[in-house]
């Protein structure tokens, strides 16, 4: 069951949170709610979930439905940011005592992390690593072609960590998981959490940048913040978006593929 947020003079929307069991919702996440019911583009209501938080403009564990537009801001950064998990044929009671050997193995092989005062970035392929040639393979087949589509409508996107961190973990909240199961047997699971790395950060920021450029050229209506500034459907800035970010998507979903193999 969900309940409603209180109306302001100038919402156009519901706000319907399903936070039954949260505490409080932060007092920023709280106003970015407000600023998102006042956008005339939002169809019917916001949707709330438990996990709501502060974000870039809008707040992250929201559904914000939307008419002829998209909000890059609400879209996010990480796009394609998403978990999957694969059950290994190995069981509760094969496990060492101590996983300090496995954590080890895994961090050897995946590159992950980051370090800001490093030239080279530990957590890609290139001078710690080698691009391992499944990597190239599957870049190439998969992802190069249309990436390079993506680079001749916007040439800022080439400078972004691309093949350099397909297979590659990140930072934040990404992680990898040895987990068990609630069988008898306790199952072990490898699970992990991942995005689209470097690139789809990049590819969040241009877009929503030239959201925020195309509303001002545009002399749209005020926004409650210019984060939430969205791209109109049948412009080309909003069909290279919906491209940009299939492509994204798709890059997210071989990271992990490629980090499970």
């Amino acid at each position: 069951m969900f309940n409603l947020l209180p109306k302001t003079a100038k919402s156009v929307v519901d706000v319907k949170t399903w936070t039954k069991f949260v505490p409080e919702i932060e007092k920023e996440a709280l106003k970015q709610l407000e600023h998102l019911s006042q956008l005339p583009i939002v169809h019917s209501h916001v949707a709330v979930m438990p996990d709501v938080h502060c974000g870039k403009g809008s707040t992250i564990g929201t559904v914000i439905p939307t008419v002829n537009a998209i909000i890059p801001a609400a879209v996010g950064v990480d796009i394609g940011c998403g978990m999957c998990a694969v059950k290994t044929d190995l069981t509760a009671n094969q496990l060492p005592q101590n996983l300090k050997k496995i954590r080890t193995a895994i961090e050897r092989m995946v590159p992950h992390g980051r370090d800001v005062y490093e030239k080279d970035d530990p957590g890609s392929w290139g001078k710690h690593q080698p691009i391992p040639k499944n990597n190239q393979s599957l870049w190439e087949t998969e992802l190069a072609t249309d990436f390079k589509k993506l680079v001749h409508l916007h040439p800022s996107l080439k400078k972004a960590n691309s093949i350099e961190h397909l297979g590659t973990l990140g930072t934040g909240n990404h992680f990898i998981e040895i987990c068990l199961d609630d069988t008898k047997d306790q199952n072990v699971w490898i699970m992990l959490h991942s995005g689209s790395r470097g690139i789809g950060n990049r590819i969040g920021m241009h877009f929503i940048d030239l959201a925020k450029k195309d509303m001002r050229k545009a002399h749209m209506q005020a926004l409650p913040d210019i984060d939430l500034a969205y791209l109109k459907e049948g412009t080309q800035h909003f069909d290279d978006y919906v491209f940009a970010v299939g492509w994204a998507q798709k890059y997210a979903s071989i990271n992990r593929r490629l980090m499970m193999d």
